[in-house]
């Protein structure tokens, strides 16, 4: 008898946005006349540069003739893109090698994927509060235990606790753990690490034989230059740590879809063999992927380009500006606010001891505001609510208005 992967049952995270639409139906039902602010979900606004879609175009209309027509692609990705890629690492004075770029479909993914090519005994550590992902991708595979109720947290994950006093980026944990899942700037809380607390988790990683999985989705925002963009960019990290990022914030692929994983040959693992991480990453792709779209690819290349580039930094400054709107008026209302600088999301204490939820309700129902309740990242996400600078700038400064005319502290 065919029997189902158990451990889905074990989900629970997956409540969360589900959860917030359920109440925000009701709330639309209940006030069918008022306009909905929605600053809690990351999916971006503003249309692709114009540069980006001629190379769309471009792609589009060349499958439309023989001479330019192409089928399957390289399943690792179009050599053109990857040594675009390379060149904005060779920028930061990483250089990497073309087959240890793999590009995808993007990060999220990846980062899925990525824990297949690991044993399902290795224990996994990752930031609280965190991108759901990581830890539902596990829970998926089995390398995890039960939900805890009580704790709000899964038997088997060590939680790295972010909080106020440590800039919301903990340090290593005080025990053994095989995989380490960081993303800098950080979803939910916009806190973005320094070199120095890379620097600690790449001397962990060395003494116990783990992997850093490094999510460097949003690092095109970062325009202080105290922050490094990559994890490469510190000594011995091609040793111990696979860097995943993504055209989807560069760019405004969130719909296209596209992104790119970096397994250096020089990783490391217990087993000692140089290289063999590289090598499964890449037997696992072309056994189960048959490479990104090859228009999403051209698209890449184009977003890569000296007048891409300039684009795409205009659309990042667009969100940043909005997430300064939206720090700037929260503040205004005597709020405490982090992240927003070099971040496109804003980690704000609920006033109080209103718990997550019910700021969430707060804001709904006093000022038409959604936003994404911390809690729904990790235990140590209660206290706080997510908002997103990615919408309209019209959007962003009415839904700031509403708040400081309406929200009741």
């Amino acid at each position: 008898m065919a029997r189902l992967n158990e451990h889905y049952d074990k989900l629970v995270a997956g409540y969360l946005f589900p959860e917030i639409n359920k109440r925000v139906r009701a709330f639309a039902e209940k006030y069918p006349g008022r306009k909905l602010y929605r600053l809690g979900i990351g999916n971006t606004t503003e249309p692709i540069p114009p540069s980006i879609i001629r190379g769309l175009e471009k792609a589009v209309n060349d499958l439309a003739f023989r001479e330019t027509y192409t089928g399957y692609g390289d399943e690792l990705g179009e050599k053109p893109l990857r040594e675009s890629i390379a060149q904005i690492y060779r920028e930061r004075g990483v250089i990497l090698e073309l087959d240890e770029i793999f590009v995808s479909d993007g990060a999220k993914p990846d980062i899925g994927n990525i824990q297949s090519i690991f044993a399902l005994d290795n224990r996994i550590a990752v930031q609280d509060p965190t991108y759901p992902v990581y830890v539902d991708t596990n829970v998926i595979a089995g390398r995890t235990g039960g939900y805890n109720k009580e704790e709000s947290k899964y038997d088997g994950i060590v939680y790295m606790k972010c909080t106020v006093e440590n800039d919301f980026f903990a340090p290593p944990p005080n025990e053994h753990v095989d995989i380490l899942y960081l993303c800098s700037p950080n979803n939910p809380t916009g806190a973005v690490a320094t070199r120095e607390q890379l620097s600690n988790f790449i001397s962990y990683a060395l003494e116990h034989k783990a992997v850093i999985i490094f999510d460097a989705a949003y690092s095109a925002f970062i325009r202080d230059p105290q922050y490094p963009h990559s994890i490469y960019e510190l000594e011995n990290a091609r040793a111990c740590a696979i860097e995943i990022n993504s055209f989807s914030k560069i760019a405004g692929f969130t719909g296209v879809r596209l992104g790119w994983t970096v397994v250096p040959k020089t990783l490391v693992l217990e087993d000692g063999v140089v290289g063999k991480a590289n090598a499964l990453w890449q037997r696992r792709q072309t056994t189960f992927f048959n490479g990104a779209s090859i228009i999403a690819q051209k698209g890449g290349v184009a977003a890569l380009t000296g007048e891409g580039r300039r684009e795409c930094a205009l659309l990042a400054d667009y969100y940043l500006e909005n997430a300064s709107i939206i720090k700037r008026s929260l503040e205004r209302k005597g709020l405490s606010v982090y992240g927003g600088t070099n971040a496109p999301y804003l980690w704000v204490k609920t006033p109080g001891s209103i718990s997550s939820w019910d700021f969430f309700e707060k804001l709904l129902n006093e000022s038409s505001v959604v936003v994404t309740p911390g809690v729904g990242f990790g235990p140590s996400g209660e206290g706080f609510v997510r908002f997103s600078a990615f919408g309209h700038r019209e959007d962003i400064l009415e839904a700031v208005e509403s708040i400081e005319k309406n929200l009741k502290l």
